[in-house]
């Protein structure tokens, strides 16, 4: 007995510091992506919708899993409503109708999947028909602080225009929690410059929980953020057309333990990054005395599945003037370049000290950290390499650098233990 107990201690001794030293990309003493993630929706069938919802949600109202709901229109939560959906419940955006979820300011989404039993946001297409767009997506609206003049402001996408505002004082706010779900082929181009996003978070609160949640094939962003104060962890951006996590007006955001997984024919030809990242779209809309967009993104994973250089991926992160971002204890792998920085930012200390790169693993990248105004380039590179930052460039092919990257089965992103580069500092 003495001996089981003693073999069963190191065991998880073991896990343990194997769990401490692999401290690049994602992490998890198991694979977390397991059970509730769906990387080839095309080829699920999902039961005809037998309960519509349209028009506005002004009470508490439950989805039940007993129900496969279709989404018609513009559908507003408002009056301060609670929209609660089960476990395991099915939500079909309507195409003809461009089916969208809009949680307005006040209002709350509790959306609460399990690891065995998520809720699916997805097409209400025919399984061989499905395309990113579909649908439109989710939009939350909260009171939480932005930056642009007023500290109120409108997102540009056609919606009422008495619901739909965003921004407050109330970094505290609580728009509910999105928590084991998914969101496929959503993200409806309505314009050039109208363009909807798998999962909008405009104003949002840092009580508001979002983890472990796969956007899948969005025609736009998969997640954005305008403004708002929020901690996002274990979220998943699969194949979008536009960028895997975009933000902008001040936002003041904690991601964690998450992955871009980008595929090069499904870029947009107008620059699709992993991460964007800005303070403004336009400096004279902008209070410049309320706080930048300050990023903290730690064990991220970001990877391009082709790696012969082919397609439209470019850079993984794209960041703009006036903007604080910090990426640590990261995995990048099959970009060109590894981090772009707008011709804006310079080649100044004060300005690049606003962004630090530090403990990563930048695989397969032609070019490493580089501005659009190419003459600022070899001060950049001294910038970082005097800083210590534990960049190492490398050339591993992706199934030696994850533990199983390959999607048609049941892909594990973390980094390999066998690989001394992917884990330890």
């Amino acid at each position: 007995m003495k001996t089981k107990t003693t073999l069963a201690f190191f065991i998880v001794l073991s896990t343990f510091f194997m769990q401490a030293q692999q401290t690049k990309g994602i992490i998890g003493t198991t694979n977390w992506m397991n059970n509730w993630t769906n990387f080839k929706p095309a080829a699920n069938e999902y039961n005809e919708a037998t309960n519509i919802i349209a028009g506005t949600i002004d009470k508490d109202l439950k989805l039940l899993k007993r129900n496969t709901y279709q989404l018609v229109g513009v559908v507003y939560v408002t009056n301060n409503a609670t929209l609660t959906i089960e476990p395991g419940t099915v939500i079909r955006g309507d195409d003809k109708s461009c089916g969208t979820l809009v949680i307005t300011n006040g209002a709350k989404i509790m959306a609460e999947g399990l690891e065995t039993d998520p809720i699916i946001f997805t097409s209400n297409k025919e399984k061989t028909e499905r395309k990113p767009g579909d649908w439109g997506g989710i939009i939350i609206l909260g009171k939480a602080p932005i930056n642009t003049l007023g500290g109120l402001h409108t997102l540009p996408f056609d919606l009422e225009p008495l619901l739909n505002h965003y921004g407050g004082q109330d970094a505290e706010d609580n728009s509910g929690a999105l928590k084991y779900v998914r969101i496929e082929y959503a993200g409806r181009k309505l314009s050039a410059l109208k363009e909807l996003n798998g999962l909008s978070l405009a104003g949002v609160g840092r009580k508001t929980v979002l983890s472990n949640i796969q956007i899948s094939f969005s025609n736009d962003d998969s997640f954005e953020c305008y403004g708002g104060d929020l901690n996002l962890n274990n979220l998943i951006s699969y194949r979008t057309t536009d960028d895997d996590f975009d933000f902008t007006q001040g936002a003041q955001i904690n991601i964690s333990n998450s992955i871009a997984i980008r595929h090069p024919f499904s870029s947009d030809v107008s620059g699709s990054r992993c991460f964007e990242v800005d303070s403004f779209d336009k400096i004279g809309n902008t209070d410049m005395s309320k706080k930048m967009t300050k990023i903290n993104a730690t064990n991220i994973t970001l990877v391009n599945l082709e790696e012969n250089n082919q397609g439209l991926v470019r850079e993984s992160v794209y960041v703009r003037e006036d903007t604080f971002f910090n990426l640590s204890n990261s995995i990048i792998s099959g970009f060109t370049p590894f981090a772009l920085l707008e011709g804006n930012i310079g080649d100044g200390d004060a300005n690049l000290a606003k962004l630090t790169f530090k403990n990563l693993i930048v695989n397969n990248c032609n070019g490493g950290i580089t501005s659009e105004s190419s003459s600022s380039d070899p001060a950049i590179q001294n910038f970082y390499n005097s800083q210590n930052s534990g960049i190492e460039y490398t050339k591993i092919k992706n199934v030696d650098l994850f533990t199983t990257p390959n999607i048609k089965g049941s892909p594990d992103f973390r980094a390999n233990v066998n690989n001394t580069l992917a884990i330890g500092n």
